[in-house]
Formats: structure tokens, C-alpha cells, sequence
């Protein structure tokens, strides 16, 4: 991993979902850079595992379900109270139905419902809690979409509806912010070594990298260091976009 200490120093830096992966990684991304870092996700006891601990005073841990507008709140309430206003939010947290996903014929409202909460609403209730603050400071918004919006993997309809979402938001958020000093851009990875991946077949695996021009599969790391590109000065005049991280699986 390579980092410009400091780089960050004295931000205040709030991310969804960061007790694994990506998350984890981006946080770990952030620390190294001097950030002031506050993250919750629902499985807290992951944050000792992959932060280091929680010692450091400059890591705010909080657990909770994302999906809950009432602990979203509370989390920037801490995040707040703690470091100050937030000046950069990573809304990290989504997931497709996994074990519940289907063809589109087979499938569920109710995983409809969950998928569109977990990875679109999420996003806009946190970014509604930073916006009041950043309208008058600036800051940074990055989203988390997925290749799967333009892909349209097959089985994921309700994922790649939620991705597809991500990237309406953060287009229509980027031009109402960009008179503030705020910019608002996506992520949007393909195939990174997380958990999920770890529950796949060697053959799925395989099949993946197969249909990956750049021919493996990418870590967690590989996402952060895109992530803090997005939050930092040399990406001011970088706002609206979808930064696909997807080792050449789809190309716009």
C-alpha cells in the first residue's frame, strides 16, 4: 500500500460498512493518511480483527445496522461530537440477496426491498445527515456502486437497479453541490477478494478471472487507494463520475 502521510490530516473522515473488505481497508487507507476516521457496520466485533483495535484516538467504532435511519443518525451524532464535522463520507455499506438472490422471474419483493435499502437508501440518509455542513464547509461524497450496474449480471436484477441508482444519485447530488465546494463521485468494482468471494467455487473463480482482461482478482486495498484519490485535492475537479475498478471488465 502506498499513502502520502498527512495527507489528510485534520479531516474528518465517516464510512459505512467498514468492519471488513473494502470498508476496512479504506479506513485502514485513511488512518495512514491522518484522517480522523469514524465507522460503523452491523458486525462490530470485525472492527478489532481488521482496524487493529480500537484504541487509536483517532478511530471512532460504532455498531449498527446501516439499514436503521435512527442508528444512521445516531452514528454522525458520535461522529460529530467526537472529531467535528464530517468531511468526507464513504457510503460504503451494500450487498446484493446472495444466498436469497434469484433469476428476476423467481424473485422476491421483499429481497427487492432489502437490496434497494442496504445499498441505495443508505447511501442518500447518510449523505442527507454530512450535506447541511458540507453546503457551508465543502467536503467529499464517494459512493460505492458496482460494475454490476452496467454489466447487468444476470440473477441481480434488484442489485444492478440499486448500482444503477448509486450513480443517478451521486450524478444528481454532484450538481447540486458543486457551487459548495463539494464534490460527489461512485466507485464501482468488480471482482475484489472479500468475503463474499472467499464462499465462491474455484471454478466461479476461475470463470471470473477468465472474464477479466486484466486476469485476476483484485484486493480490498485496490479500491482504497481509488477511494482516497476521490476524497483528496488532486480530485477537486473531479465530481460526477463513476470510477469502474473492474480490471478492464467493462469500459466506458
Amino acid at each position: 500500500m502506498t499513502s502520502d502521510a498527512g495527507r489528510f490530516s485534520g479531516k474528518v473522515v465517516a464510512i459505512t460498512g467498514a468492519a471488513h473488505g473494502i470498508g476496512a481497508a479504506s479506513a485502514l487507507r485513511f488512518l495512514s493518511e491522518g484522517a480522523k476516521v469514524a465507522v460503523i457496520d452491523r458486525e462490530g466485533e470485525g472492527f478489532a480483527e481488521n482496524l487493529g483495535g480500537t484504541t487509536d484516538d483517532r478511530l471512532l467504532t460504532m455498531a449498527g445496522d446501516c439499514t436503521d435511519a435512527a442508528v444512521l443518525a445516531e452514528f454522525h451524532q458520535h461522529v460529530v461530537a467526537r472529531f467535528g464535522a464530517v468531511d468526507i463520507l464513504f457510503n460504503n455499506v451494500g450487498q446484493s440477496g446472495r444466498e436469497r438472490a434469484a433469476q428476476f422471474h423467481e424473485s422476491e419483493e421483499e429481497v427487492w426491498r432489502f437490496v434497494l435499502e442496504v445499498s441505495l437508501f443508505t447511501a442518500m440518509r447518510m449523505s442527507r445527515l454530512v450535506v447541511p455542513s458540507m453546503r457551508e464547509r465543502g467536503g467529499r461524497i464517494i459512493n460505492m456502486s458496482s460494475d454490476a450496474a452496467l454489466v447487468g449480471d444476470a440473477g441481480l436484477a434488484d442489485y444492478a437497479a440499486a448500482k444503477m441508482g448509486i450513480i443517478g444519485f451521486t450524478r444528481s447530488l454532484a450538481r447540486e453541490l458543486a457551487p459548495h465546494r463539494v464534490t460527489v463521485n461512485a466507485v464501482a468494482p468488480g471482482a475484489i477478494r472479500t468475503r463474499a468471494h472467499d464462499r465462491l467455487t474455484p471454478a466461479v473463480i476461475e470463470r471470473i478471472k477468465a472474464t477479466t482482461p486484466a486476469g485476476f482478482i483484485a484486493e480490498p486495498e485496490d479500491v482504497a487507494g481509488c477511494v482516497a484519490f476521490l476524497a483528496s485535492e488532486d480530485a477537486r475537479y473531479v465530481t460526477g463520475q463513476t470510477l469502474l475498478i473492474d480490471g478492464g471488465r467493462w469500459m466506458i
